[in-house]
Order: structure tokens, then sequence, then C-alpha cells
């Protein structure tokens, strides 16, 4: 199974104490340069940055096309990491391609990419059993400075059967 990521699942799964749920997820994790330098370069000290610096079972490829995604930074109002993600998922087939941006979502499924979230991999994780108060990790993503609505987070503790917030 092939997983991309952009830098808000990397830095949310960190903040909360989870990072390490996406190696438990995933064999292997892949991330554009662009990503890379987004949570590693640009923030380094901030959360994120040391666990994605020093995990594993990430991989960081660089996107063939860059002329492609030259043109989608002149196109889109989108960053470089969540371009280079969904241009990476396409040109690796990626089973899934993990990313929260709401824009970035929608660009993604238009083109064809199959998507995952932070929100998902915290299900996953709870269903699977590698921690048990998913309604805790939510209430710490509500203050930290994640932008996740409230009802996002209850929309998913209702599929969980669990109560809302």
């Amino acid at each position: 199974m092939i997983v991309v990521s952009n830098a808000t699942p990397l830095i949310t799964l960190a903040l909360l104490g989870q990072f390490d749920l996406l190696g438990k997820l995933f064999t292997e994790l892949i991330i554009s340069k662009e990503v890379w330098t987004e949570v590693v370069a640009k923030g380094a000290g901030r959360p994120g940055a040391p666990e994605t610096s020093r995990a594993t079972w990430i991989r960081v490829v660089k996107v063939a096309d860059r002329t492609q995604l030259s043109t989608w930074l002149s196109t889109y109002n989108l960053g470089a990491g969540e371009l280079s993600t969904i241009l990476l998922a396409k040109e690796l087939s990626a089973s899934l391609a993990l990313i929260d941006d709401l824009k970035a979502r929608r660009l993604a499924v238009t083109e064809g990419v199959t998507l995952g979230s932070s929100i998902s991999c915290l299900e996953l994780g709870y269903r699977r059993g590698h921690f048990n108060d998913l309604r805790q990790l939510y209430v710490q993503l509500l203050s930290s400075n994640i932008r996740i609505t409230r009802e996002i987070l209850n929309r998913s503790l209702a599929t969980l059967n669990l109560p809302r917030l």
C-alpha cells in the first residue's frame, strides 16, 4: 500500500503525541521534498519537525513532473506541500493521500486521488486499539491551533458510537 502525506497530518499527530501512529498504520509513508522542507526545515523546533526527521518509515520522494507542479503553483491558491502531495499521489498511484486542507482535498478528488486525513488515521488507530481515549485526543485537538471543527470531531465520534464533545 502506497501512502503519501501532506504536512498537516504529520504536525497534527505530533501535537497529539501520536506521530508514531502513522508508522504503526502504514509500513512506509511517503512525503514530497516540499513537505519535508515545510515540516523539517521551515518548521524546525516546531511539532512534527523532529519526529519527521528521525522517522525511519518516512521516505522523501521528489515530484517527477516539476513542470506540472510549477503550473499548479501558479494556477491554484494552494501551497507547494499540498500540490506536491497530490501530484506525488498521482505519479505513484498511491492507495491513499493524507490531506486535511479542504481546498487541497477538493482538488485531490477532482484528480482522482483517494483521501485520508488526520482524523481518519486517529479513527483507525482507535479501532485497532493503539490508544483507548479518542475523545481526549479530540479535546486536545480543539485546544491546539489546528483548524478542525468540533462538528467534524463529533461526526467522527458518532461513527464510533462514542459520546459527543
